[in-house]
């Protein structure tokens, strides 16, 4: 399975956790084929595009982007880079360690952090625009004078990092609040995140929580639009896609590790919930990738 923190040597350095490059240098430290593959992020990717217009997927969404988009990416999404010429744009990336706890339920950064249906993309303007544009190049500046032996504590860097990301939710907003305010909402991704291989019956979600089938549905419904049923099953359909695009186990092997114990069982879910079979949704990968140019 292709990895981003992988491919970069200074990515999630021991040092700090935490890098920040042009998408262009991107391209030119990696072969160009490689970039117009699915590729699975072990850390957080804070994406601030700068010239051109294209577009960036991620978890197999496609995002227009232009000057002053913002996408950020959670650990273990799926990124798929554009390859428009003169499409470029500062990335950062860092490991979840390197931010503070959440405080609580109604922290926003709780479920911008967590939660892997959380707000993806933003295009902030005027005053915000100004201010996370210039977080980003003071903590690009500061990560080399760091690299460079200049003195520049961990501590600045992971400040400078903890600021940048809660103006990033202060962009999010009313979003934000929606998606972390409610603490059953949250308990239930946590333990969704641990146990979507083992389990897709809500009963035993709303056990584990402590709660009624009906109170966990309608938490759902409020935040997200979709009974528990529908998350826990997107959660699942989610997971099969990251699978079946960064890495070449068989699909029935996939199956397995999703909690499905016949390949016929696994082919009609994922049928039901994308419209296409496991092996149809990498042939369709495969042709688009072929048919995307490479950029040098």
């Amino acid at each position: 399975m292709v990895e981003v923190g992988q491919l970069l040597v200074a990515a999630g350095s021991p040092a700090t956790g935490l890098d920040v490059l042009r998408l262009s240098d991107l391209r030119r430290r990696l072969p160009p084929a490689l970039l117009t593959r699915p590729l699975l992020a072990p850390c957080h990717v804070l994406m601030l595009f700068t010239a051109g217009r294209g577009r960036h997927a991620i978890d197999f969404v496609d995002y227009g982007c232009r000057p002053s988009t913002l996408l950020w990416g959670r650990p273990g999404q799926v990124h798929q880079f554009g390859t428009e010429p003169g499409l470029d744009a500062n990335v950062l990336l860092f490991t979840p360690e390197l931010l503070p706890a959440p405080d609580g339920p109604g922290d926003p950064l709780r479920g911008l952090l967590r939660d892997p249906f959380a707000p993806v993309s933003w295009l902030p303007t005027g005053e915000d625009e100004e201010a996370i544009i210039s977080e980003f190049t003071q903590l690009a500046t500061d990560r080399e004078r760091y690299a460079a032996g200049e003195g520049v504590p961990v501590e600045l860097l992971r400040h400078q990092l903890a600021v940048l990301v809660v103006r990033v939710a202060a962009l999010a907003g009313a979003s934000a609040t929606r998606w972390a305010g409610d603490a059953v909402l949250t308990r239930f991704h946590r333990e969704l995140a641990a146990s979507f291989a083992v389990t897709r019956r809500v009963e035993d979600y709303a056990e584990r929580l402590g709660v009624s089938v009906r109170t966990l549905t309608r938490a759902c419904l409020a935040a997200t639009g979709r009974s528990a049923k529908q998350v826990i099953d997107a959660r699942v359909a989610l997971e099969a896609k990251r699978l079946l695009a960064c890495g070449d186990d068989p699909v029935a092997a996939i199956g397995r590790r999703l909690g499905f114990g016949e390949p016929t069982n696994f082919g009609r879910f994922f049928v039901r919930e994308t419209g296409l079979t496991p092996g149809e949704f990498r042939s369709a990968l495969v042709t688009e990738i072929t048919a995307r140019p490479t950029s040098g």
